[in-house]
């Protein structure tokens, strides 16, 4: 059976919490019950991460090599600065889609460069939990 890690960077834990206007009212927690729901409908083992440490984050990106296929990640703030996870994600091998509640391109100036995205496969933006879903279903469909 195929394996997802997914990566949720800073300040996701406050999902349903922090800005509900711009992130939405779920929380991680649900976010996390409906990816697993969807894993098990099409038969893929998911694991979950959340750090708000970007040295926890890159260590864990590390320790997935030759243990997950496919990697989604919402790398949170760390996406505008984060040479350390572009690196790991990069280097591990393992192919990667970037996630994004909220639509960062319509956002704040500074919220429009992303340093993670070209080493990804793909990046998904704006579209809220639904966002993770579509990337398991990209990734289920790669494998």
């Amino acid at each position: 059976m195929e394996k997802i890690l997914v990566i949720n960077g800073p300040n996701l834990n406050l999902l349903g919490k922090r800005e509900p206007e711009i992130y939405g009212h779920e929380t991680l927690e649900d976010i996390v019950k409906k990816v697993t729901e969807k894993g098990r409908e099409i038969e893929i083992l998911v694991d979950f991460f959340q750090s708000n440490h970007e040295g926890a984050i890159i260590d864990e990106i590390q320790q997935g090599i030759g243990v997950f296929d496919f990697l989604i990640i919402n790398p949170g703030a760390h996406t505008h600065y984060s040479i350390g996870i572009r690196d790991a994600i990069k280097g591990s091998g393992i192919p990667t889609i970037e996630v994004h509640l909220s639509n960062i391109h319509s956002r704040e100036d500074f919220r429009k460069t992303s340093v993670i995205a070209p080493v990804c496969v793909g990046q998904i933006s704006g579209l809220g939990s639904m966002g993770y879903l579509l990337a398991l279903e990209y990734a289920k469909a790669q494998l």
